[in-house]
């Protein structure tokens, strides 16, 4: 039985750090059903090949004295089965796990893999195979055998010669070779019992789990046993619920980090002592709501550009619904941020939350000299002349993915977020 595993990524030897098999060299190593050589057939930085040759001893395979030809006739030193996965097992057991001393990075990098297996059994035909293999992102190709050349009347045999390739990392691909060839031969040669449940679990958590057949390869890898095969998928499913929970945790986790920031910045405000305050570019009124709340502000102004999202603020303010007294305390208005606008003169505080990051340079310049240079003025001693010289430099002004807002308030300029 023959396994050719090639890569073609550059340096392709380096296979053979990730193998932990050195392509110099042949080995050999003693299973207790047989013998398998690991060798390079082909080893250049731009293609590299690995075989596995499997050699089993079917007299050997036989327990005591046989009682039926069959014991000692048949495919299991030819086809792919579960004597192959216990090779895969034992001989690139590493690399199944993704481990890899010279390259650990490489150990986690998808690669350009291509696998040929010379003969592997599948009564079920080609579609089974492109069932298994295809929703794992394998190209397939199979090439089904005639029983006898010579007598072409005896039909297709259920062996194939199957080729596979796409970009994956070696230990997956080994882990969904030591999972599905025993699952296309359906005829185990051990015992399975619970400790197997714990096999296909630990080899096939991270795909099997969203594997449009994985009730069918839970079945067979167990070799048909309902009460094994039916632990395996509870515990997939409860492992699904667990990752739609942590999901969910980090939608709210997100949601509760913008009430957060938002919070953030009405505190700073209202700790600054302003009485009238801008909102710049707010958007859907979420700091506008907050700031509501807080009987300080005398007079609470949203700036946007965009008309509907004004909308959506008086909608979700519910501003038509306010009592009269909080209505004089709200003023929405539509406005550029990089045009100077009379209406934003004379504010104790202006709050810019998740605008600045959507600013490209040369807009940044434009809204830089509108709220430092025409919104806001108390006198010759402003320390907002220091700030504008610190943003004319572009080395200074350059600013990370993720900006911060700026606060104006009386005696300075400070980050809020």
């Amino acid at each position: 039985m023959l396994l050719t595993i090639t890569s073609t990524d550059p340096p392709a030897t380096d296979l053979g750090y990730l193998l932990h098999k050195n392509p110099t060299r042949c080995q050999s190593f003693e299973l207790p059903f047989g013998m398998t050589h690991v060798f390079y057939p082909e080893a250049s930085d731009r293609r590299c090949t690995v075989a596995m040759l499997l050699e089993i001893d079917p007299v050997g395979l036989v327990r005591g004295e046989g009682r039926t030809l069959k014991e000692y006739v048949n495919d299991r030193p030819y086809g792919a089965s579960s004597f192959l996965s216990v090779a895969i097992s034992r001989v690139f057991g590493t690399a199944m796990r993704g481990r890899s001393k010279e390259r650990p990075e490489l150990a986690l990098t998808p690669l350009s893999l291509s696998v040929a297996i010379s003969v592997l059994p599948c009564r079920e035909g080609e579609d089974f195979l492109r069932r298994l293999f295809e929703p794992l992102g394998y190209s397939v190709l199979a090439e089904r055998h005639t029983l006898d050349e010579e007598f072409p009347e005896w039909g297709e045999s259920r062996y194939f010669t199957v080729w596979l390739s796409g970009e994956i990392r070696l230990q997956d691909l080994l882990s969904h070779l030591y999972v599905l060839v025993p699952v296309l031969d359906d005829d185990k040669h051990y015992w399975v019992g619970d400790d197997e449940v714990e096999k296909l679990l630990e080899r096939g958590g991270e795909w099997l789990a969203g594997h449009p057949e994985r009730e069918v390869i839970a079945k067979r890898y167990l070799k048909h046993q309902r009460t094994l095969s039916n632990e395996v998928l509870s515990r997939l499913i409860e492992e699904e619920d667990v990752g739609l929970e942590r999901e969910v945790e980090a939608l709210e986790e997100i949601i509760t980090l913008g009430e957060q920031r938002i919070g953030a910045v009405a505190a700073a405000l209202k700790n600054s002592g302003a009485r009238r305050v801008l909102d710049l570019g707010c958007g859907e009124g979420r700091l506008l709501g907050t700031l509501l709340q807080e009987r300080s502000f005398e007079e609470i102004v949203g700036v946007g550009v965009s008309v509907r999202s004004l909308k959506r603020a008086r909608d979700r303010l519910g501003v038509d619904r306010l009592p009269p007294m909080q209505q004089s305390r709200l003023k929405l208005f539509q406005g550029s941020l990089l045009y100077r606008d009379r209406r934003l003169a004379g504010y104790d505080a202006a709050a810019v939350v998740e605008v600045i990051e959507h600013l490209d340079p040369p807009r940044l310049a434009a809204f830089e000299r509108v709220l430092f240079g025409f919104a806001w003025h108390r006198g010759p001693d402003n320390p907002q002349r220091r700030v504008q010289r610190q943003l004319r430099d572009p080395a200074r002004r350059r600013v990370p993915p993720q900006r911060p807002s700026f606060r104006v308030e009386q005696g300075g300029v400070s980050r809020v977020v």
